[in-house]
């Protein structure tokens, strides 16, 4: 007999987006007033964002973009809610989040982490972070694929959280909300859902925070891990001396070398919001706060540059950017995560979680490393190369990544049954 479907506990509350017209009037007046800057002549994308897409996307943002009808569309897909989570040291949170069970019972809970985002930039002498512009938003495209029900791969319960600080989510209002916070936040949030027992996935940071998380309550709570950003360091001569000398003499196949070539070129060109976020995120919050034109050249930048010739389009972008225009505590919010992080200490040391773990690469991912340096990621039952691809996998590739879920934790995947009495299958 399947467990019984979990119950509500009472602070559990629906969430409907319902942003403001005095909120929708102020965007559109900050809009009119927009003061856009010159331009070299054939700049392209070499000096940034370039000018003719910004101005076009903020000019249809104020003139033609239909917020409501995007603000409905969500509604309609996304089963959201909001819920108080105590968070040691730092009170009470009220955390919005998407959850969406399968028709299946036996259907297997999935916690999906959104990146902010999240890069380890391959040097000798540095672990990086950096972010841009993720959130609850991410699940919207792998939802419906994650909780089809089929006799032919497992199906998945599946709650995305909003970080604190993100979107709907209440922002920590006390310094030091680091990877130990973020991790009790995501695993509480399960827990008063009623799934004791639960695998999770994510990306950028929605990795790191992952993979803490099955660190820290791994085996008893967490019981496989999935993620899209394979965290990796360069060999050392110490831990792996045969790998240490191939990387010195650069004895890579013509992949691996175009996938070292693309994160040297991201740690020369791409990191400089990563710095600025990691050391005076306050300063850079209050042009983000106050300009949307700025906020959407910040955010549009990174949805180019970071994916695999994905094709935006324009609604597309702007409820990106709109989520952030309108989250619960601004978009400078977001950006803290970056000091804390770095600050703590905790993004240094990548944890090692003993249990089950899957990886899918992309070959336009922000970093992309030799398969051979992930091995000291943890226990790798599943690792998985696609053909194309960027930073945004849900986005970019949803049945890509549910795939991979699936033969995960499917029938003869490695990590079948990983969850007692959750197969994810119809029963016979």
């Amino acid at each position: 007999m399947s467990d019984p479907a979990p119950t509500a506990t009472a602070n559990e509350v629906p969430f409907k987006i319902a942003i403001l017209d005095d909120a929708l009037a102020l965007l559109h007046q900050k809009l009119a007033a927009t003061r856009f800057p010159d331009e070299l002549d054939d700049a392209g994308w070499e000096y940034g964002a370039p000018l003719s897409d910004v101005h076009r996307l903020g000019m249809y943002w104020k003139d033609g973009f239909d917020w409501r009808a995007q603000e409905a569309r969500l509604n309609a897909e996304l089963p959201m809610f909001t819920r108080d989570l105590d968070v040691e040291g730092h009170g009470t949170l009220n955390v919005h989040y998407v959850h969406k069970r399968s028709d299946v019972e036996t259907a297997i809970p999935l916690l999906f982490v959104h990146g902010c985002e999240f890069a380890v930039l391959l040097t000798e002498r540095v672990n990086d972070e950096g972010a841009g512009p993720g959130s609850f938003l991410e699940a919207r495209k792998i939802l419906p694929l994650l909780t089809a029900s089929s006799p032919d791969h497992p199906s998945f319960h599946v709650v995305a959280l909003s970080l604190p600080g993100y979107a709907f989510s209440q922002a920590p209002r006390k310094k030091g909300f680091a990877l130990t916070q973020y991790s009790e936040v995501a695993n509480k949030l399960m827990l008063s859902l009623g799934y004791n027992e639960y695998v999770n996935q994510g990306g950028d940071w929605g990795t790191l925070i992952t993979l803490y998380t099955a660190h820290r309550y791994g085996l008893k709570h967490v019981k496989a891990s999935h993620v899209n950003y394979p965290v990796s360091k360069p060999p050392k001569l110490t831990t792996a001396p045969l790998q240490y000398l191939k990387h010195r003499l650069s004895w890579y196949t013509p992949v691996e070398k175009a996938g070292l070539e693309r994160s040297r070129q991201f740690v020369e060109k791409g990191r400089a919001y990563y710095l600025e976020h990691s050391t005076q995120p306050q300063t850079l919050g209050y042009s983000l706060a106050d300009s949307p034109v700025g906020l959407l050249a910040w955010i549009y930048e990174k949805l180019v540059n970071w994916t695999d010739a994905y094709p935006w389009d324009d609604d597309e972008v702007l409820t990106w950017v709109s989520i952030y225009w309108f989250s619960r505590d601004g978009p400078a919010a977001s950006i803290r995560i970056y000091y804390e992080l770095v600050k703590s200490g905790e993004a240094i040391t990548v944890p090692r979680p003993k249990v089950p773990l899957g990886i899918s690469r992309f070959p336009k991912e922000l970093t992309v490393p030799p398969k051979a340096w992930s091995r000291g990621m943890g226990n790798i039952v599943f690792d998985a190369e696609h053909s194309s691809g960027g930073h945004f996998a849900a986005t970019e590739k949803p049945e890509e990544l549910v795939g991979d879920l699936r033969k995960m934790f499917g029938k003869g995947g490695p990590a079948f049954g990983v969850v007692p009495g959750k197969s994810g299958y119809i029963p016979t």
